[in-house]
Order: structure tokens, then C-alpha cells, then sequence
């Protein structure tokens, strides 16, 4: 019998995984507090929508938690739990039928930069902006691939695991969609291409 409570900070992730896979539903809790954020950022990036994200990173996780007996020990929990997430979130987009409309917020979700000037986040905000419609132009496994790529930076084993593709698959459905957000760029916001001289 597990103890209830869980300090996360002190679970170790392979612990965790195990416990939860034992049925400790605190041990899950500390997964979820662990990659919530993550889960939030790669269903906004798909459906962007923070109550629909919302919504989506939540069902993901009653998701996993009911089948975290199938995840394989050993293997890296997030890559596995992204998988969950944009398969949802890309299911949610379909059946809704929507393309939804980028929003400002994604440059706060993607910034690093605690306090820049106002005259810095306005072009930045623009810059990002922009470079987020060009990215909403083009078909949805592109924009999914270049959302988990260099916003959510991960590495291409990850976006493997994340949406169930071999790594060489990754790598060149990468340069495709770089090739084509390219493309996008030059053809439509050349004041993006200013930035790749300077």
C-alpha cells in the first residue's frame, strides 16, 4: 500500500511511473504537476484555444492514467504523454472542423524574457505574430512538427515518440515543413526574411 501523499519534488519520475502503474493515484499526481505545462503548450499549439487546451491536456491525462499499464518501463514518460496529447488535440481540430485563428498569447507562452522594453515586445509581438499566421498557412502535420520542434524545442527522438513516426521520418517531414514554411515567408511576410539577414 502506497502513501497517499507524494512530494513530487522528491519522486523520482521512473518511481512515479511505477507507483501510478500500481494504482497510486498521487504517484500520477506528480506526474501531472511534473508535465502539465508541456501538455498545456503542445494542445494550445495545435488547437489554439487556452480553454480548449485546457481541456485537452486534462483528458490526456485521464488518458495515460488509465493506460499508463501499457507504457513501457524505461522509455521517457513525456515523449509518450505528448503522443496522447496531439492525437487528441489534432482529433479535436478535425472534428470541430476548424482552422483556429493564432493568438497574440502565443509569444507570452513561447518568451523567456521576463521584462523586455516596450519597443522590444512590440516588434517582437509583430515578428511573432506574423511567423505564427505563416505557420497557421500550412497543413496541419507541418504546423504540428514545427510547433513541437521550435516551440516546445524538442529534440527529434521526442517528436518521434510524441507522434508515433520513425526519427528519419521526423527529420524529413522537418525539412519539409521548414522548406514550405520558407516558402510561406518569402512569398507573403518578407519582413520575416529581414530578420534571417540581420
Amino acid at each position: 500500500m502506497y502513501n497517499s501523499r507524494v512530494d513530487s519534488a522528491l519522486l523520482g519520475e521512473a518511481e512515479a511511473i511505477a507507483r501510478a502503474s500500481a494504482g497510486d493515484a498521487a504517484a500520477f499526481g506528480a506526474l501531472v504537476e511534473r508535465h502539465q505545462e508541456v501538455a498545456f503548450r503542445a494542445a494550445w499549439l495545435v488547437v489554439r484555444d487556452a480553454a480548449l487546451a485546457e481541456d485537452v491536456a486534462q483528458d490526456a491525462f485521464v488518458r495515460a492514467y488509465r493506460r499508463i499499464g501499457t507504457f513501457r518501463a524505461g522509455e521517457p514518460f513525456r515523449p509518450w504523454l505528448l503522443r496522447i496529447v496531439t492525437n487528441l488535440a489534432l482529433n479535436e481540430v478535425r472534428a470541430r472542423g476548424r482552422r483556429a485563428g493564432l493568438l497574440a498569447r502565443a509569444t507570452a507562452l513561447t518568451s523567456r524574457d521576463p521584462a523586455p522594453s516596450p519597443d522590444v515586445r512590440a516588434v517582437a509581438g509583430d515578428d511573432a505574430a506574423a511567423l505564427l499566421r505563416a505557420i497557421g498557412e500550412l497543413p496541419a502535420d507541418d504546423r504540428t512538427i514545427l510547433h513541437l520542434r521550435y516551440f516546445l524545442d524538442l529534440p527529434e527522438r521526442e517528436i518521434a515518440a510524441a507522434i508515433g513516426k520513425p526519427a528519419g521520418t521526423v527529420k524529413s517531414r522537418l525539412h519539409r515543413a521548414t522548406r514550405r514554411l520558407r516558402a510561406v515567408v518569402e512569398a507573403r511576410y518578407p519582413q520575416l526574411m529581414e530578420l534571417d539577414d540581420g
